[in-house]
C-alpha cells in the first residue's frame, strides 16, 4: 500500500502543536487544543476555497495574502467575530515565529505574515450583576429538592470562588481544602496555574452539605467531578450555561430590572470581581482571586463600574467648580445672556 509522505508543512506543524508549544513553552493542552482548530479552519479554507487536499498543504502554498484571505473568510463565510479573527491571528503567527528559527530559508516570507494586523475590535458590553440581582438569582433553586440544592451548590460555587466555567467543570472534590479556619478551594486555571480561593461561610456550608448528601468526602469520590451530569460525568459548558439561564429567567420574572437580558457564565465571574472593587478591595487581591495575568485586566472591571467612578467623583471637593452667577429662568434673560456673550 503507497503511502503519503508528509508536506513540509505537515511535519513543521506536528512538531509545533506536539513539541514546541507544551515542552518549550510549556502551554496548557487547552492552549494546544485551541491552535490546533485554528488550523484546522485553515486547511478546511484552502481545501475549499484554494482546492488543495489537506496532505498536500504545502509552505510554499501559504503567504501573507492568502492569511488574510483566510481571515477575511472567517469574519464573512463562518460569521466570526473580530476578537475570534484575531485570536486565530495570535496562533498563526505563533506558528510562524516558531518557523523563524526552524526554515530560515523562508525567513522573509515568515516576516511578511507576521507584518499583519490585529484588526481593532468594538470593546464589549459588559454585563453583570448588582448585589441584589444576584442574590435574587441565587434564591431561586428549589432547596426542596436534590437537583435545586445540586444547582444552588453549582451557582453559588460559581460567584464565590469567581472561577471561570471550565475551572468549575473541571474541579473535583479533591480540590476543596479546610485550613482549619475555612474552606479554600484550589483551582487549576489557564496556563495550568494554580490558585487558592476562600469560600465565605454561606457558601462552605451550602457546599458542605452538597458534598455530603452525594457521598464527595469519601475517599474513592475525591477526583469524581464536583458537579457532574446523573451519569457521574463531568457537566459541559452547555450544561451549566442552562442552569444559569434557568434561574436567570425565573428570576426576571420576579424583578426585571436586577436580572440583565444577556447573561452568561462569565456573568457571575464579573459580578464578583465587579462587587469586590465595590467594597475597595485592593486590585492585587481581586487579582489573584480572579487568576488575572496581568493587573491590566482587573483594572478593566473598574472601569466599567459606575458605582466606583460615583464613589471616586464624591471624594473631589464640589465647591471646585463655582455656583454660576448668571440665572436665566426667563426667555428675555436667557437672551440677553447669550447677545453678552457675543459682546465680549
Amino acid at each position: 500500500m503507497k503511502t503519503t509522505k508528509p508536506t513540509d508543512f505537515a511535519k513543521r506543524l506536528t512538531e509545533f502543536l506536539g513539541h514546541y508549544l507544551t515542552l518549550e513553552c510549556g502551554y496548557s493542552k487547552r492552549t494546544v487544543v485551541s491552535y490546533s482548530y485554528t488550523f484546522t479552519l485553515l486547511l478546511r479554507y484552502m481545501r475549499d476555497e484554494m482546492l488543495i487536499k489537506p496532505d498536500k498543504v504545502a509552505l510554499s502554498h501559504i503567504t501573507k495574502d492568502v492569511i488574510i484571505k483566510f481571515l477575511r473568510w472567517l469574519e464573512t463565510e463562518r460569521n466570526c467575530s473580530v476578537s475570534t479573527r484575531n485570536g486565530r491571528l495570535a496562533a498563526i503567527k505563533s506558528f510562524f515565529k516558531f518557523l523563524q528559527y526552524r526554515n530560515v530559508e523562508g525567513l522573509a516570507k515568515w516576516q511578511e505574515i507576521l507584518s499583519i494586523k490585529v484588526k481593532k475590535a468594538p470593546e464589549p458590553e459588559t454585563f453583570h450583576l448588582s448585589t441584589d440581582g444576584m442574590k435574587l438569582l441565587l434564591s431561586q433553586p428549589n432547596q426542596q429538592t436534590r437537583r435545586g440544592r445540586r444547582d444552588l451548590a453549582l451557582l453559588g460555587f460559581l460567584y464565590d470562588s469567581g472561577c471561570r466555567v471550565q475551572e468549575l467543570i473541571d474541579c473535583t472534590p479533591a480540590n476543596i481544602v479546610y485550613n482549619g479556619v475555612n474552606t479554600i478551594v484550589r483551582i487549576f486555571g489557564k496556563g495550568d496555574k494554580v490558585r487558592y480561593v476562600p469560600l465565605s461561610e454561606n457558601t462552605e456550608r451550602i457546599l458542605k452539605d452538597y458534598m455530603d448528601e452525594h457521598g464527595l468526602h469519601k475517599v474513592e469520590n475525591r477526583n469524581r467531578p464536583l458537579f457532574s451530569n446523573p451519569k457521574r460525568e463531568k457537566l459541559t459548558r452547555v450544561a451549566v450555561l442552562k442552569t444559569v439561564k434557568k434561574y436567570a429567567g425565573m428570576a426576571r420574572l420576579k424583578n426585571p430590572t436586577l436580572i440583565p437580558v444577556k447573561i452568561t457564565c462569565h456573568s457571575f465571574r464579573r459580578s464578583k470581581a465587579m462587587h469586590m472593587l465595590e467594597y475597595e478591595t485592593d486590585y492585587v487581591v481581586i487579582k489573584d482571586i480572579l487568576g488575572h495575568e496581568s493587573i491590566a485586566t482587573t483594572a478593566l472591571y473598574a472601569k466599567a463600574n459606575d458605582k466606583i467612578k460615583a464613589k471616586a467623583m464624591a471624594k473631589v471637593d464640589p465647591t471646585i467648580v463655582v455656583e454660576g452667577l448668571t440665572s436665566w429662568q426667563k426667555d428675555d434673560e436667557l437672551l440677553s445672556f447669550l447677545i453678552d456673550l457675543q459682546e465680549e
